[in-house]
């Protein structure tokens, strides 16, 4: 019994000491990272990340429309009308909607693209488009879009008009 204290003793003795040399280890890599930096001459400022997706040769011009259905009386735009993109870079534009009216409503927000064909090209990864959107008498939001024009985006096509139009969802009573 005692020789088995005696193990256990030891073993935990040395599953100490090799955590502390983890720690250790661990804790030391910071300034040993930036020693390797200042040796070699790299540093944190000096690397560029570039998006090697992104063809810088191309330029495409992205208009931004924004709508209201009829029976919707919302006030409706974008905070940026136009920009000009590489194909591959990620960019993200707002938009801003208000609800006019005295009362609680939800609104979907529908895109369309111009040319049509152009939408295939055209990938949002955040879009205010996705949900519904509740707003309560006189509530403003800011809405985000955040998208990439894919760089197979046809040549021939060199401007992109991204339009939502806001509807009205009608919630249907359960019977």
């Amino acid at each position: 019994m005692a020789d088995a204290q005696q193990q256990n003793s030891t073993v935990l003795k040395k599953l100490i000491i090799v955590t502390v040399l983890m720690f250790g280890f661990g804790f030391l890599l910071v300034p040993f990272y930036k020693k390797i930096c200042e040796v070699t001459g790299i540093s944190k400022d000096k690397i560029a990340v570039s998006n090697t997706q992104m063809d810088p040769a191309r330029w495409v011009s992205i208009e931004f429309d924004a709508n209201v259905g009829k029976n919707l009386p919302w006030k409706f735009e974008p905070l940026t009308a136009h920009l000009r993109v590489h194909p591959g870079e990620f960019k993200q534009v707002m938009y801003r909607v208000v609800n006019t009216t005295n009362r609680t409503m939800v609104g979907q927000a529908i895109p369309s693209y111009g040319p049509a064909r152009a939408g295939s090209f055209f990938q949002k990864i955040e879009c205010f488009c996705f949900t519904q959107q509740t707003l309560k008498p006189g509530e403003e939001k800011i809405m985000p879009v955040q998208f990439v024009v894919q760089n197979d985006l046809p040549k021939d096509v060199h401007t992109i008009t991204l339009s939502y139009t806001f509807y009205e969802q009608v919630k249907a009573d359960a019977s």
